[in-house]
């Protein structure tokens, strides 16, 4: 790829991102302002606080440059909270916190910290191969409806008893994908190899 990929820096696991990319043979840089967000191909918006991570973006001026970009197609990689704010809807979400819309998903902010411990499951991830992903959720979102174009990639087993069972944890639409899970928590790095394949594609197509 011609541009770095980047990992919005303002809070959360951005080393464990930046490495999972690296591992992948990505370029990979961490982004703060709006002038490194402009130079990168695609974005991974890592785990964090949801309502913290959208005051930050708005204080240093990222918030109306970041969904610029992403209306403009790049690509992008939510997980946890990323996962919040690219959905078009939060339910629990405090009133005051934005939201990026660039996936036509709503999601229920903490359901897992909320109605069932934090936990790690085996998940069967589409487009995945090698079999199934080691998923650590951690006080995660869940996402109660998706719109039309969101593919689904990944459900709680319906092996796991309680509320979670058969919940949607990972999405995609178009160029934007986002799981509920941390997956650079694990060494796994083949969801992120999943992303770098769509920003592959969307520098390839210009």
């Amino acid at each position: 790829m011609s541009a770095p990929v980047g990992v919005l820096a303002l809070q959360g696991n951005i080393p464990e991102h930046l490495d999972a990319l690296r591992a992948c043979g990505a370029e990979a840089v961490p982004v703060r302002r709006p002038s490194e967000l402009a130079e990168v191909a695609g974005l991974v918006l890592p785990g964090g606080e949801s309502t913290t991570l959208s005051k930050l973006l708005e204080a240093v001026e990222l918030l109306e440059p970041l969904r610029e970009r992403l209306r403009a197609g790049m690509p992008a990689f939510g997980s946890c909270a990323g996962m919040i704010l690219l959905a078009r809807e939060a339910i629990d979400a405090r009133p005051d916190q934005h939201q990026l819309g660039a996936l036509d998903i709503t999601v229920r902010r903490n359901a897992f910290g909320r109605q069932v411990a934090s936990f790690e499951s085996d998940l069967a991830v589409t487009g995945v191969a090698g079999g199934p992903v080691r998923a650590v959720f951690i006080r995660a979102p869940w996402v109660e409806s998706t719109g039309r174009g969101v593919e689904v990639l990944a459900r709680v087993p319906g092996s796991v008893a309680g509320p979670a069972s058969g919940k949607v944890v990972a999405v995609r639409q178009g160029p934007v994908m986002a799981t509920a899970f941390h997956p650079e928590q694990t060494g796994d790095a083949r969801l992120h190899d999943l992303f770098l394949r769509r920003v592959r594609d969307s520098v390839a197509a210009g």
